[in-house]
């Protein structure tokens, strides 16, 4: 007698959304290419502005950011050779994850859609800030960045989701592990491949309404590297990349062409969460944004946005029977 197949949203999602056939995108196909990818829905132009004017002066190769396709979006990311992907559909009915989680899976298709690709900065659009070449020097495998120096165990939120995804003695186990942030992560195209689709079906352990939601990311991206899920390594910050928002304010300074100085004075090529402190906003905005509004990190959402948020959000909670 056949065993009786687990049932849920969450499973239904990711099957539709890994499992399928994959095309081969024609761009930059003539060549062996590094490549960036973003997941930028719900921005205009004023906010993924800095990210590509940042980066398409320290970068000339191929970028991919999964944006809605609104067309003075579209004319600006056109303007600077950055390619836009639509959103993919939702894959199971009316149930769909977090975008944090849905990111994923469109990572994944894009990479596979692109055999050419070398080596793969998946990465956050808003708060980030390029300033230097980003692949310099290409890595070697898998890397993360370290986001928080005190470990897992001092960071609140990622020890949530720890104990959510993987469970109370899983979270108990990394504890003392290096806290690494799931917002900027790069390596060789296959290795990244395979992150993408280990960290989906990580989050597949809980409940739906767990796997699929804000943090469930980050926690099965800890698990996934530190569990030895996938090869990788932790790399400290302040190096490739620097991941600021609880670095104190006063421990960052700016140098005489406004890029952000680390507080051991050196420059890392890229910046992460630079938006949590004001003084780097205004300048970053200053030296990137010019021409467009300036974007507060958070603002209000219109009425269709809060109750499309609203709906995804009382979907993920349905009850659900495994």
């Amino acid at each position: 007698m056949a065993s009786p197949a687990a049932k849920s949203a969450y499973l239904g999602w990711v099957a539709a959304a890994i499992a399928g056939e994959r095309g081969v995108s024609p761009t930059f196909a003539a060549a062996e290419h590094d490549l960036i990818l973003g997941y930028a829905t719900g921005y205009e132009a004023a906010d993924v502005a800095i990210f590509v004017r940042s980066l398409r002066a320290v970068y000339a190769g191929p970028v991919a950011l999964v944006t809605d396709q609104d067309p003075a979006l579209l004319d600006f990311l056109a303007q600077h050779g950055v390619e836009s992907a639509p959103p993919p559909l939702a894959c199971s009915g009316v149930w769909r994850p977090h975008p944090v989680m849905q990111r994923f899976a469109a990572f994944d298709a894009l990479m596979s859609e692109r055999p050419w690709a070398r080596h793969v900065l998946l990465t956050d659009v808003r708060d980030v800030v390029f300033q230097a070449p980003p692949f310099d020097p290409p890595p070697q495998k898998l890397e993360f960045f370290v986001e928080y120096d005190g470990g897992l165990k001092g960071h609140a939120f990622n020890m949530k989701y720890l104990r959510g995804v993987g469970g109370e003695d899983v979270a108990r186990a990394l504890a003392e592990k290096p806290c690494v942030c799931v917002g900027t992560v790069m390596g060789p195209r296959a290795c990244m491949i395979r992150f993408c689709r280990t960290l989906l079906m990580l989050a597949a352990i809980p409940r739906s309404e767990i796997g699929g939601a804000f943090g469930a990311d980050q926690a099965a991206c800890n698990i996934a590297l530190h569990l030895g899920l996938v090869e990788g390594e932790a790399r400290p910050n302040y190096g490739r990349v620097a991941t600021v928002g609880l670095t104190p304010g006063d421990a960052l300074s700016l140098d005489g062409t406004g890029r952000i100085v680390n507080p051991d004075g050196g420059v890392s090529p890229i910046v992460h969460q630079y938006d949590r402190h004001p003084a780097l906003t205004a300048a970053t905005h200053e030296r990137w944004g010019q021409g467009f509004e300036a974007r507060e990190r958070r603002r209000g959402r219109s009425l269709s946005e809060r109750g499309r948020k609203l709906r995804d959000s009382f979907a993920r909670r349905l009850p659900e029977l495994r």
